[in-house]
């Protein structure tokens, strides 16, 4: 018979990392454990948070990242030191803690993860309606959502973020930058937070409607030429045609993975930050990357 804590608890990689967490969450919290080997406080922390999620049965998941072979995603997500414990829930990281904490402590975040009150259930069953809404192309019905959960959860980064990229769907960038002013100081540096100011950045140097004809002309007369694809790419981006550009800079990977010193892989990374985790065009070209690095 299998180890009980098997059941609830898997190594995964980089390639994984979409369907074994993001996905995954949707159907019930998942905590990612990033660790290396030679990490003693990860050694140490290891079985507690195994015991602890072991002893909700199934109520949350435990992931375990090596950063040593799947450096990624910790990258992504900003991590500077482990052991680094990041909680998913509805496809978004919603909590993290450093370091090797007291087996109390860790049963406390995790009982707060899988337990939370009516209240919370209802913002998160909120969000996940504005981010369906959003994906389906509602973007007014998605930013009254967002706007109602503000109302009563003013400092709620998921839906101040969810309503700036309302604004900039509409083309609006000042009022999306004006909405993350409402961020609160502390969470300045969340992932969906930092998607989105790298999407109001790439706005900055949209080009003329015009000029995407002569891109694509350039493009289509020279297809080799990965520098003209490239600035393709970048206007696709800028005007937040996201899938267009992960196509481009995918045909240049696909051709030359190290292409002027990884600015291509670069670039497709920005785009997938400001897509967002959950957009087709980051979900998709991931699984096109990792079929690509991996081929």
């Amino acid at each position: 018979m299998a180890d009980a804590a098997a059941l609830y608890t898997k190594d995964s990689t980089d390639q994984d990392f979409i369907a074994d967490v993001v996905e995954a969450s949707n159907d019930q919290p998942v905590i990612v454990d990033f660790w290396a080997p030679w990490c003693g406080p990860c050694r140490q922390l290891g079985p507690v948070i195994e015991k602890v999620v072991d002893s909700h049965k199934g109520a949350v998941r435990l992931v375990k990242i090596n950063i040593d072979e799947n450096p990624a995603y910790a990258g992504q997500l900003g991590v500077r030191s482990i052991p680094a414990i990041y909680a998913f829930d509805k496809g978004r990281p919603v909590d993290a803690f450093m370091g090797a904490l007291p087996e109390g402590q860790v049963r406390s975040f995790i009982e707060k993860l899988v337990s939370g009150t009516d209240s919370a259930k209802e913002i998160a069953d909120a969000l996940v309606q504005a981010e369906a809404a959003s994906q389906a192309g509602d973007i007014a019905t998605a930013a009254q959502i967002y706007a109602a959960v503000i109302q009563h959860d003013p400092e709620n980064v998921t839906a101040i973020a969810g309503l700036a990229r309302c604004y900039l769907a509409n083309g609006d960038k000042e009022r999306a930058s004006a909405t993350l002013d409402m961020v609160p100081e502390s969470q300045k540096h969340d992932t969906a937070v930092k998607g989105v100011r790298m999407a109001i950045e790439m706005m900055d140097d949209a080009p003329a409607a015009d000029e995407f004809d002569a891109l694509l002309d350039a493009v289509m007369a020279a297809p080799d030429d990965h520098a003209k694809r490239f600035e393709l790419a970048e206007a696709y981006a800028a005007a937040q045609r996201y899938g267009d550009a992960v196509d481009h800079l995918l045909i240049i990977l696909g051709a030359k993975m190290d292409w002027e010193e990884g600015k291509a892989k670069e670039k497709l990374l920005q785009v997938f930050e400001a897509a967002g985790p959950t957009d087709a065009a980051t979900v998709e070209g991931r699984r096109r990357l990792a079929s690509l690095m991996f081929a």
